[in-house]
This record gives structure tokens, C-alpha cells and sequence, in this order.
């Protein structure tokens, strides 16, 4: 939807209202769940296509939209990381920003960053290895847990990385880039705190937004609030509190717009000159530890289809499950992609704990056959739901610990 500047006024929608990946004219084109836009250098506007797996791009001249990269499926383990970008499977982008010559991508379905070079035509993975944590240096050898929102100011990237409560960006570092933390500490440390960046505390914030001053307000999702971090002073102040789940912004007309996800609004707010200081409230979870027998442990992802509908197969297996492990050396055998829903992983004798990455999908259709009792019977064009979850499970490796890993994406685990 395109607003005029007093960011209420409608002047036009661009989309059919329907789920689905079709390009052309803005009337008729058709998304899903597109999260994050970018104004490219051209004057033309990026779509982080997040469902469809696909970057979009919406010309405001002639009101047209094509697709420029992704294929429409999910990026898995060994699938191509680069090539041309209509060939190259993407996952979840979330985001997009403008950024040294190239549009990057808050891939959050494997917690990396990607890039899109609109002259090559390409895209590649420039930041991150797929496992999800804090680790910051090399682009290359950084950790992200479900990067997010993505703002560029001159020199560096900015990055609401989700899962850690903590804000990162990108900069240039010689002939590459590396990745910095500036706000957080882990994936189990959250709170509401203002104060000096390295014990600031943060709650799955979701986006960020470069401010005119050269600091970002951060889109503190979790602790219904706006946030500002100051890199000239290191400092982390709160702008604003009793918002509901905001999950980005823009600014407009020197104020700045929040999107009050919760509510299902926009809410416009000033820049305050000072900070609203509220109490601090710092939190640590752990995620408990499953024990499990060495040797072979038997992995199940449960999945039984919602009343009405089945697995669709119309066009090959429905079903895909990719798994890798921290440290990589936790896993002798299993790791990586497949289309079975069940697999045996072999654990590597004398490791003692680490954590299991697994991520899982399956699509099922209304189910259209002739009395299957379904009202949905009578559809002659069954809508198609696409069911995926990504678990982190910590492990400890004992005697007397489980033989099977159940994992319920949909369904009861008999």
C-alpha cells in the first residue's frame, strides 16, 4: 500500500488481496506476506516477497511488478548459495536495504545475509554460516539468529537480529566486510534496560531505522516499545513506551511512523529531545537440555495433515526436513536434506552435548475428493497451506537418556 506524506491517505494498493506469486500489473499482481521494502537506487522498490521465498520489485512509474530474485521455493542446506537470481532458491527473506552498491537480505529462514546485485543480475550469501547464535568477524563467519529488519546509513548496515535481542550491523572491513554487535550479549539474555550499549538489554526486536543524527530507533517488539541506540555515545535509550508489538518504522516529515503490529496499526510519534528512561528489567532463560543415548537417536517430525486436507503430491515429495548440528562435528551421520519426515542420526562417539538444528516443512491441499466428507469437496481449485518450524534443541549426551526425538510441526505425536 502506497501512502500520501501525512501517512494516512491511501493512494494506491498494490496487490490482488490474493496469496500467490504472479507478476505484472499492480493490480493484479499477487504476493505472500511480503515483510520489507527498500527504495533502489533507480527509483523502482524492493519487495521482501518473505512466503513466496522471492524478492520482488514494484515500479512506482508504471505501476508494474516483476520478480527479481528467488524461484519460489525454499533455500535448503546444498542448495546453491549464488548464481543468477531467477535460478537460486531463497528463505524467508524478511527485509531488504541499499547498501555498497547492492541490495542485501535479511534471510531469516537460515539466519544469514544475501545480496543481490541488480547489474550481475546475482545473488550470493555475503554474511553468516547458517547456524544461529552471536558470533561476530568475518561476514563469512559470523552467526545471526533470525536477522530481521536491515537500515543503512553511510558506512554500515544496521541489523534487528531477532533471536538474540540484539542489534548488529555490517561494515566494510579491507577488500570484504564484518559483522559487530552493537547491543546484546546471547541468545538468553533479554530485558528492558537502558544504559551503556554492553549492558543495555533488548526483547526480540524486529526492526530498525537510521535517524537523521546518525543513531537507529530500534523496533523493540517484545517490550512494546521504541528504542534508540547512539553510536557516537554507546548509550541505549527508550523513545517511546506502550506501544504493541512494533515491528518497524519509517520516518516521515521529521516524525517518525511505528507499525504497531498488535494493533493493527500506524501510530506517527515525534523524535523526542530526551529519552523516556523507564525501570530496568533484565531476564536470562536457558533452554533445558534433552538427554539422549549415544549411538543412534531416532528423529520424528510429526506431522498429520488439519481435518479437510492431505499432503499434496501433485508435483513430487511434500515433505522436506533438513538437519545440522553446533558443533558440526556433533553429528557422525544424518545431517542434512531430505524429503523423509524420519530419519536415524548417528552421534559422534565421546561428544557430550551441543544442539540439534532442524528445520521442517510440509504442504497439504483441501482435500477435493469426490464424498471425502470435506466441505471442501466441492472446490475444483483447493487452497494449499504450507506448514514449517525450525527447532534449536539443546542435547546432552548420557547413558539412560532417549532413543527418539519427536518434533511436532502439526498434529499429536501417537
Amino acid at each position: 500500500m502506497e501512502l500520501a506524506a501525512d501517512g494516512e491517505s491511501v493512494v494506491r494498493r498494490i496487490g490482488a488481496g490474493e496469496r500467490g506469486l504472479d507478476d505484472g500489473t499492480g493490480e493484479r499482481a499477487r504476493f505472500s506476506e511480503p515483510q520489507g521494502l527498500a527504495l533502489l537506487p533507480d527509483g523502482t522498490v524492493a519487495v521482501a516477497d518473505t512466503v513466496n521465498h522471492a524478492l520482488r520489485r514494484f515500479d512506482p512509474a508504471t505501476g508494474d511488478v516483476t520478480t527479481l530474485a528467488g524461484t519460489g521455493r525454499q533455500w535448503w542446506q546444498g542448495s546453491p548459495t549464488e548464481g543468477p537470481a531467477r535460478e537460486v532458491d531463497l528463505s524467508s527473506p524478511w527485509d531488504v536495504a541499499w547498501f555498497a552498491d547492492r541490495l542485501w537480505i535479511a534471510m531469516a529462514g537460515v539466519h544469514q545475509l544475501w545480496t543481490y546485485d541488480p547489474e550481475a543480475g546475482t545473488v550470493r550469501a555475503a554474511a553468516g554460516t547458517t547456524n544461529e547464535g552471536l558470533v561476530d568477524g568475518p561476514a563469512e563467519e559470523a552467526w545471526f539468529a533470525q536477522p530481521s529488519g536491515l537500515a543503512a546509513t553511510g558506512d554500515r548496515l544496521w541489523i534487528a537480529d531477532a533471536e538474540t535481542s540484539a542489534v548488529r550491523y555490517v561494515e566494510r572491513d579491507g577488500e570484504g566486510f564484518a559483522v559487530r554487535t552493537a547491543v546484546g550479549t546471547g541468545l538468553f539474555d533479554f530485558g528492558h534496560r537502558d544504559g551503556a550499549a554492553d549492558s543495555a538489554l533488548l526483547q526480540h526486536p524486529l526492526g530498525v531505522t537510521a535517524l537523521p543524527d546518525g543513531s537507529v530507533a530500534i523496533s523493540d517488539t517484545y517490550n512494546h516499545a521504541l528504542r534508540r541506540y547512539d553510536p557516537a555515545t554507546g548509550e541505549v535509550s527508550t523513545l517511546a513506551t506502550d506501544l504493541r508489538e512494533p515491528s518497524g518504522a519509517v520516518l516521515a516529515d521529521g516524525d517518525i511512523v511505528v507499525v504497531e503490529s498488535a494493533r493493527h496499526r500506524l501510530t506517527r510519534l515525534r523524535l523526542p529531545e530526551e529519552a523516556v528512561r523507564v525501570e530496568a528489567v533484565a531476564h536470562r532463560t536457558q533452554r533445558a537440555a534433552t538427554d539422549i543415548a549415544p549411538g543412534t537417536l531416532r528423529l520424528d517430525v510429526v506431522f498429520q495433515a488439519p481435518e479437510g486436507q492431505k499432503l499434496d503430491t501433485r508435483y513430487g515429495p511434500s515433505t522436506r526436513l533438513l538437519v545440522s548440528s553446533t558443533p558440526p562435528e556433533l553429528l557422525a551421520g544424518g545431517d542434512g536434506a531430505g524429503t523423509d519426515l524420519s530419519r536415524e542420526l548417528v552421534l559422534t562417539e565421546g561428544m557430550t552435548e551441543g544442539v540439534l538444528h532442524v528445520s521442517a516443512m510440509a504442504a497439504s491441499c483441501d482435500d477435493t475428493e469426490p464424498n471425502s466428507g470435506s466441505a471442501a469437496g466441492a472446490n475444483e481449485y483447493p487452497a494449499c497451506h504450507v506448514h514449517q518450524q525450525d527447532w534449536g534443541v539443546p542435547v546432552r549426551i548420557t547413558e539412560g537418556g532417549a532413543d527418539r526425538l519427536p518434533l511436532v510441526l502439526a498434529g499429536m505425536d501417537d
